[in-house]
């Protein structure tokens, strides 16, 4: 047989080469599966969504931003810090939720980066829930950065505090951090903010950014115009988009779906209005809801001390007035979508698609006083010079603002109609009020989310686990301006209640009357509100809907009935130790079932300190406490000072920290001996301040001793320990 040549086996080779690579073709040249990557990976690098510094580098972020929030006001704060920083530098911020990130590695922000630290002290001095861990680390010497040590050396930094003077530790929080970040080697950039709610936040923000970023701009290297102003948001109008799944006021996906789910702050639950009644006398001048919510089949629960938040809506009056400032009352129920141009920095803060009436009804704050930074955006959208130069002038002029706007209490459109001429007294319409050419994402940006309004509740479960009580006084106050027109301020929580309390009532409210100096024109009387919810969705016939979240706290009674107990709550402070009262009568009704009356013989004495102006128009609850003792076989004391009834011999009015002090052996026995524990509930600004100064004066004297010293270190034991908690507020 004759033996092949080279070249014949070369191509008998690549045959059997080619006829494999025919047959096998899907296996071999098959491309490798791609494997989708998330846009949040993409965007991370696919690293650890917990580093920041990795963070900061890919997104060539030159600072970075912790902010401690409870109510969502220093989140607002930090991420206007991150505007401000890329409108004057150009300079891009990463806005951190401390929760989220961890901090070993917050030794390795770069030399030429900074960390601002926003940080609201929340309760007694405490920081806020998400800022608890980071708090904890900078303040720990144990706790090691990636350097293998508990130093920041070099570290420039930012402080802001938020907090509020009529609370004892005022802005704690934010001075342990700036504290604690100097002792570890960090350097400040400026003064350390803070600022006081009590007051105004927003002035005292404005009286410290400027020195602030000043010395920021030497301290970084960089110069001031190097930024540009940008919108946080594009607002587009939809066609054709489906009507169902278009937000009209709905809180969250699952509301607007109908779905179930866990009822929170995230998804508050629409809880049905099962009892609400006037607690003040026919002939009072003011007005006080207690309202009975329904939570049956939400599968939330709460506890005594546990605090209610109610989701209201704004005003009627303030939507159409913002609407026809805006010139968006013809197109109100336009279909928008709105998009952030930097999600890391703006996210949108309510759930779209919506329309602009829903925006002002339900999402954004516009009843709140018009802040003074941002008139000064909106000037150059004014209708005619002459409003240009009023809003310029109320932005620049700190004393001007305070007259006319803080004083005025004014929200966003009435400074729009004031600024115009137009009437800010007369209902508004198109015809009344002037247009301004403001777009709608600079609304957006400039006016925070409207927020729940939280109460304490006035129930316990033990005696109504299927219902929540709320005890809520209707804010109705006089405007202190002479330079606009003198009319009644309404609280939106309260008027809120107000309104479905009527309405679940089948009662009138007057909302308009006749002005003798419009001749004739009808204006506003008290406001409506749009009770009826998204698509009717919170009224069924005659039954009403409040969206609804629990809100859990510290105020607790003792677990051990024996403890004395001593409850300080004029006003609507009483709300929370109704529910304390009704606590201990469920107790008391399972231990006489078991053991008869004298099974409360070692129970602790319960006193209740209620004060008000009289005992017959304003005493809250006064058919229900003579119950509640009878129940608790003499352990329960009530006393009562109505401020406008008696008096003390010089003809001053007699308040709760009179009784407290008429009672200071038994109160002193009570805390001393007893090991009692001591509850305040209601005004923060005089009532706990002078409640606290007579606690000081009576244990101080029990010990032999002086309020100042002896008093005070008593006080302050007993807040150490728990024995002494405050719900209060300015």
């Amino acid at each position: 047989m004759p033996s092949a040549s080279s070249s014949d086996v070369v191509i008998l080779v690549l045959g059997v080469v080619l006829a494999a690579a025919y047959l096998f073709k899907d296996q071999i040249f098959a491309s490798k599966p791609s494997t989708p990557v998330p846009a949040a990976k993409q965007a991370n690098g696919g690293g650890n969504p917990r580093d920041f510094i990795a963070k900061m580098k890919e997104g060539n972020k030159r600072i970075v931003i912790f902010y401690g929030s409870q109510t969502g006001t220093a989140e607002e704060y930090a991420i206007r810090l991150a505007k401000e920083a890329k409108s004057k530098f150009g300079l891009a911020s990463l806005v951190c939720d401390p929760e989220e990130y961890d901090f070993e590695n917050l030794d390795q922000i770069p030399d030429n980066s900074c960390a601002f630290f926003v940080m609201a002290t929340y309760g007694e001095g405490e920081p806020t829930d998400n800022a608890v861990e980071l708090c904890q680390k900078l303040s720990d010497d144990s706790f090691e950065f990636s350097n293998g040590t508990h130093k920041l050396d070099g570290l420039k930094y930012v402080v802001f505090g938020l907090g509020n003077k009529t609370y004892e530790h005022y802005n704690l929080i934010s001075r342990n951090v700036d504290r604690d970040l100097a002792k570890m080697g960090a350097v400040r950039i400026g003064e350390r903010g803070e600022g006081d709610d009590d007051k105004s936040m927003e002035e005292d923000y404005l009286a410290w950014k400027d020195g602030m970023w000043e010395a920021f701009a030497q301290a970084m290297n960089v110069e001031e115009g190097q930024g540009g102003d940008s919108p946080d948001f594009v607002v587009s109008e939809v066609q054709d988009h489906p009507a169902e799944k278009v937000y009209l006021g709905e809180l969250s996906a699952r509301a607007l779906t109908k779905s179930r789910g866990i009822h929170d702050a995230k998804n508050p639950f629409p809880a049905t209005v099962s009892t609400a009644r006037e607690l003040f006398a026919v002939d009072a001048d003011r007005n006080c809801v207690h309202v009975e919510l329904s939570i049956e089949g939400s599968g939330m629960t709460y506890q005594h001390g546990d605090h209610v938040g109610v989701w209201p809506s704004n005003a009627e009056v303030e939507v159409e007035r913002l609407l026809c400032a805006l010139g968006l009352h013809d197109k109100k129920d336009t279909v928008i979508n709105i998009e952030s141009l930097d999600p890391a920095l703006a996210k949108v803060p309510f759930p779209v698609p919506t329309t602009y009436v829903t925006v002002l009804r339900h999402y954004i704050d516009i009843s709140a006083v018009a802040g003074r930074q941002m008139l000064g955006v909106l000037a150059k959208f004014a209708p005619n010079p002459e409003a240009e130069a009023t809003l310029k002038t109320l932005n620049s002029n700190k004393e001007e603002y305070t007259a006319v706007v803080a004083d005025g209490c004014l929200k966003l459109g009435e400074v729009l109609q004031y600024a115009a001429k137009d009437d800010m007294k007369a209902i508004p319409t198109p015809a009344n009020t002037t247009k301004w050419e403001i777009p709608f994402d600079i609304i957006v940006s400039s006016i925070t989310r409207l927020q729940p309004r939280y109460y304490s509740i006035s129930s316990s479960p033990k005696l109504h686990p299927n219902h929540i009580h709320a005890t809520v006084v209707v804010l109705k106050y006089g405007s202190a301006s002479d330079k606009v027109p003198q009319r009644f301020i309404y609280g939106v929580g309260s008027n809120f209640l107000l309104n479905l309390k009527a309405a679940s009532n089948g009662e009138k409210l007057s909302l308009t009357t006749t002005d003798a100096d419009l001749s004739g024109a009808k204006v506003i009387a008290a406001p409506a509100y749009a009770i009826e919810g998204p698509r009717g969705a919170y009224k069924q016939e005659t039954i009403y809907k409040v969206p609804i979240h629990v809100r859990r706290s510290t105020f607790r009674l003792p677990t051990n009935p024996k403890s004395p107990v001593i409850m300080i709550g004029p006003g609507t402070g009483v709300a929370p130790f109704r529910g304390f009262v009704q606590e201990r009568v469920a107790m008391a009704r399972r231990t006489i079932e078991k053991n008869g009356p004298e099974g409360l013989a070692d129970w602790g004495n319960i006193r209740l300190y209620f004060g008000s102006r009289t005992s017959t128009q304003d005493f809250l609850y006064r058919d229900e406490w003579d119950n509640y003792a009878k129940e608790l076989h003499g352990k329960f004391t009530m006393r009562c000072a109505f401020s406008r009834e008696n008096y003390k011999p010089d003809g001053s009015k007699i308040y709760v920290q009179d009784l407290i002090w008429e009672d200071a052996e038994t109160i002193a026995d009570a805390i001393l001996n007893g090991k009692g524990y001591v509850y305040i509930c209601g005004d923060a600004k005089s009532m706990s301040k002078s409640v606290e100064e007579a606690l000081c004066r009576i244990l101080g004297e029990a010990k032999g001793g002086s309020a100042e010293v002896e008093g005070a270190a008593e006080l302050k034991i007993l807040k150490e320990r728990s024995r002494l908690l405050l719900d209060v507020w300015s």
